[in-house]
């Protein structure tokens, strides 16, 4: 189960999974690339390729996986993946990112943060945060991007457990689509703050409450 933060800064947020030893994180990949199990990742581990085309997004919240995948509904997104990490993983991935776009008050100049994010082998951008219906909040959430070693390890080292979460996706979907929103709620995957030290987040311009 992920866990949804109040920030004391709502233009950022973080994300943290309900089990103790490890976090839920959410990807949506094409229905081809996942065995009948729902079990395997679909990652790009080669460093050699492109790194902004072939990232693999993890997204700790829910409702922001929903809207980029539509529910499961839109091409190549259509089965849904609840992946549990170790903590571990999670914070390594945190140290060794690099923000993906340059922010005066972070890096020094446009060279020196186009030099670090070539570097980095994880990368965090900030989207708003969507309710039930898909509409943005006024805060925002994490969505991390991982490539060469980054995506070895989540890959061979970080996961935990991998479970198709594609038919709750369409059951919360279904209830939205009928008005049932409170309930559509209560299925939710329960979410609370992530507990990291502002040192882990500083280079990335997060906050924590």
């Amino acid at each position: 189960m992920v866990i949804k933060p109040l920030s004391s800064d709502p233009a950022r947020l973080l994300l943290k999974v309900i089990v103790i030893e490890a976090w839920r994180l959410h990807d949506a990949v094409s229905a081809s690339t996942v065995a009948p199990s729902g079990t395997e990742l679909a990652v790009c581990t080669d460093p050699e390729k492109d790194y902004e085309r072939d990232l693999t997004w993890i997204k700790p919240s829910f409702l922001w996986m929903m809207y980029r995948c539509g529910w499961g509904l839109k091409q190549d997104h259509e089965t849904v993946l609840a992946v549990e990490i170790t903590r571990e993983g999670f914070d390594w991935a945190l140290r060794h990112a690099c923000l993906s776009h340059y922010a005066p008050g972070l890096h020094a100049d446009q060279a020196a943060w186009k030099r670090a994010l070539r570097r980095a082998p994880a990368r965090v951008q900030w989207d708003p945060e969507r309710d039930v219906h898909l509409n943005p909040l006024p805060y925002r959430s994490l969505q991390l991007g991982l490539a060469g070693e980054a995506a070895g390890r989540y890959a061979d080292e970080w996961t935990v457990s991998v479970t198709d979460v594609t038919p709750l996706t369409h059951e919360i979907h279904a209830l939205v689509r009928a008005g049932d929103t409170a309930t559509a709620e209560r299925l939710l995957p329960g979410e609370r703050v992530y507990p990291a030290g502002a040192e882990a987040l500083a280079h990335l311009g997060g906050t924590t409450p």
